[in-house]
């Protein structure tokens, strides 16, 4: 069972994560949800398309402008209290590596800290703890927050993958985070070249084998960029195909940009697993 907020997923149960970047120079959407209203807009459109979990940002993954722990805080909580007065039933999950942060927005209603940057600041863990929040453990190759991987190399990067998010998950449980709030990530792009990125996603069922839900973060990344030769706006298909793998090989949680294709991929391979009875089933029946 995966418990966040007021929601509780059962085994089988795929979870939309949808993206809500408070950013200015994000990398997909380049700044679009920075102000309020259309950041608003684009919660209300995300949990109408199936959403269970919006993931709001303050800084963008990649390098840039320097942002402050005060005004990533500026950026994120006041938007988390807003999100949590007009959606109480929405998982609010909130993407910060810093403790600082970590602690206004549970204050202000977040009930999942996404750590992409795989315990970087060993603090962030307690707060979760202190909280009652969820907590993503991510695997992202020892790098510091905001870089890009240069000629990084593993001996076998599912067994590193393992091996840290599994070492972060268990410590996170020795403070006081639920077991049931818990999953791991294998960190697509973070610390990882595109050929470690496309492995992770072939042996992503040795991931779900361990028994903690398994979180991917797929959506217009680089990896699927470089694998097809494609800029950022034409990632949707290769994004689908690498959802589709990931949903066959057991992942739960899949934070996204297109919500509504998305749910339509994870509906079709939940329902060709036997999870999930056709929306409609009036074939060979008239």
């Amino acid at each position: 069972m995966l418990r966040l907020g007021k929601r509780e997923f059962g085994e089988h149960e795929p979870v939309v994560m949808a993206i809500v970047n408070r950013t200015p120079d994000s990398f997909y959407d380049q700044g679009s949800t920075f102000r309020d209203e259309p950041a608003l807009a684009r919660v209300g459109q995300a949990i109408a398309e199936g959403a269970a979990i919006v993931d709001i940002g303050g800084v963008k993954a990649g390098p840039g402008e320097e942002v402050t722990a005060e005004e990533e805080a500026r950026r994120t909580v006041g938007f988390v209290a807003e999100v949590r007065r007009r959606h109480p039933e929405v998982v609010i999950s909130v993407d910060t590596w810093r403790h600082e942060v970590a602690e206004a927005v549970c204050e202000a209603g977040a009930d999942l800290l996404n750590d992409a940057w795989g315990g970087v600041d060993p603090q962030l863990a307690a707060v979760a703890a202190r909280y009652g929040a969820g907590l993503v453990c991510t695997h992202a190759g020892g790098a510091e927050p905001r870089t890009r991987p240069h000629r990084v190399a593993y001996e076998d990067v599912m067994a590193d993958i393992l091996r840290v998010t599994q070492g972060l998950a268990e410590r996170a449980v020795e403070l006081g985070v639920r077991r049931d709030g818990i999953l791991i990530d294998p960190g697509h792009d973070f610390g990882k070249n595109t050929r470690h990125s496309l492995e992770a996603t072939r042996r992503l069922g040795e991931m779900t084998a361990t028994g903690w839900p398994v979180l991917v973060s797929l959506s217009n990344k680089d990896f699927v960029g470089e694998t097809l030769d494609r800029p950022v706006k034409q990632r949707l298909t290769g994004t689908l195909a690498a959802t589709a793998v990931s949903a066959w090989l057991g992942a739960r949680v899949y934070r996204v940009h297109e919500v509504a294709e998305t749910r339509q991929v994870l509906d079709m391979v939940a329902s060709i697993a036997g999870h999930r009875p056709p929306a409609v089933a009036r074939r060979g029946l008239a």
